[in-house]
């Protein structure tokens, strides 16, 4: 008889607890291989196709495309081993996981506990025992040993932590997920003060929309970036300072690269370039603040962040080790991780982790502007379009090409004056590129 396993929403990391299905990629009955990609969802952060670690036939999905999930919920069942009903021989190669459910995110390898379970609505499958782990003991806020009352439905440790760090009594909460579960949304409407959305649809009907507008819901991306905004704002007190700057320089000097032959060297990577020989000069604002631990954490790295929009929303792709790179180096991964971008392919890892962030808003046509810090780093440069004006040059007036450069930082990691020298800096790496070769 074949062994049906149980196959869940892998945790996904970097804080993600819920996942969006968007398209299944295997039906009930199909025949899978050990780490096929099963399904493709969509997290805050990136559009991820979910492989999974058993080899068999699939007897059951669970939640259909538009459906959001939590991490832990079922995904498929797959029957491994000796058909169960006179059907083909399925492998059973991959009953204990394979270990490579997600770049950085492995599954666990050691054998699953068998249980019978109840699933909610699966598409139609033969009645199966499911093999899979039994849920641990959620462990609650001010509760000995975790073992509160009765039990509590979570499952993301984040939200136990999240929980735990504001004296909130999950207890206390009615969860809006599966069966009751508590997400993360749950408890954030709880420090708000606002009832759980669950309670809120049984307290008073949502108001309706006037007429001719709609509501378009704040989740995926979008969400995503409305929280990481939302809590920069609440967090660090930033101020902006910025400032003109003569480009023309600068572009001629990328024109004279790129007429030497060779690959094409990208604007972007030379205004990186600048950054990171910035940053070596003022590392106060290459780093983030430790609230708990009340210290400034200065990196000895600059994982480089960029803004790039994209059909999705805006995304920062970050760019590991970008002052170990040379232009060129920049240039193809910048071109890279766009083209990713672009195509929904990234992953969390392209997106976590960065130090500081470079946002090019000049590309949109607009000059000046006041960037959000992208939490938790400690500050971003905006970068406005370059375009011709007039300009004093050697003591007489010259049409010039023209930036307006602006600096957004967190002011506990430091104090105007090092804000200020750091752009200077960069405005005067922008004037005269051969201010920039002094510091290689």
């Amino acid at each position: 008889m074949a062994q049906v396993l149980e196959f869940k929403l892998p945790d996904l990391g970097e804080g993600l607890t819920e996942a969006e299905i968007v398209r299944w990629l295997v039906q009930v009955g199909d025949v899978v291989a050990v780490d096929q990609p099963v399904v493709e969802v969509e997290t805050a952060k990136a559009m991820v196709e979910v492989p999974c670690p058993y080899g068999g036939v699939v007897t059951a999905r669970f939640g259909e495309e538009g459906t959001e999930l939590p991490v832990g919920a079922p995904l498929i069942t797959v029957a491994v081993g000796a058909p169960a009903s006179g059907g083909p021989e399925v492998p059973a190669k991959g009953a204990e996981g394979s270990g490579n459910v997600l770049v950085g995110y492995g599954t666990s390898e050691a054998p699953a506990r068998r249980r019978r379970i109840r699933s909610a609505r699966p598409e139609p499958a033969a009645s199966v025992t499911v093999a899979a782990p039994a849920p641990a003991a959620p462990v609650l806020p001010g509760v000995p040993d975790g073992k509160p009352d009765g039990p509590v439905p979570v499952i993301s440790p984040l939200v136990r932590r999240l929980a735990r760090e504001n004296n909130l009594d999950l207890r206390e909460l009615t969860g809006s997920g599966p069966e009751g579960l508590i997400l993360r949304a749950d408890v954030e409407n709880a420090l708000r003060g606002a009832a759980p959305r669950d309670q809120a649809a049984q307290l008073s009907p949502a108001p309706s929309a006037p007429s001719g507008s709609r509501r378009v819901p704040l989740k995926g991306v979008r969400g995503a970036v409305a929280d990481k905004l939302s809590r920069s704002r609440r967090e660090i007190p930033d101020a902006t300072c910025w400032v003109d700057a003569d480009a023309t320089e600068l572009m001629r000097a990328r024109a004279a690269m790129n007429a030497s032959g060779g690959p094409k060297i990208s604007l972007l990577a030379l205004l990186a370039r600048i950054c990171t020989a910035a940053l070596a000069r003022f590392p106060e604002l290459n780093s983030t603040v430790d609230l708990a631990a009340r210290e400034i954490v200065q990196f000895d790295h600059v994982h480089l962040g960029f803004a790039a929009q994209t059909e999705r929303g805006l995304v920062v792709p970050v760019v590991r080790d970008a002052h170990a790179r040379d232009a060129e180096g920049l240039t193809a991964e910048f071109a890279r991780l766009t083209e990713v971008s672009r195509d929904g392919r990234l992953t969390p890892a392209d997106l976590t982790g960065g130090t500081f962030t470079l946002n090019n808003y000049g590309v949109f046509g607009v000059d000046g502007s006041t960037p959000i810090i992208n939490h938790p780093e400690a500050a971003m440069l905006g970068v406005g379009r370059i375009i011709p004006k007039p300009w004093v040059h050697e003591g007489e007036l010259a049409v010039r090409q023209v930036v307006q450069l602006s600096l957004t930082f967190d002011h506990r990691v430091c104090d105007g004056g090092t804000a200020g020298g750091f752009l200077r800096y960069v405005a005067d790496c922008v004037e005269r590129p051969a201010v920039l070769l002094r510091t290689l």
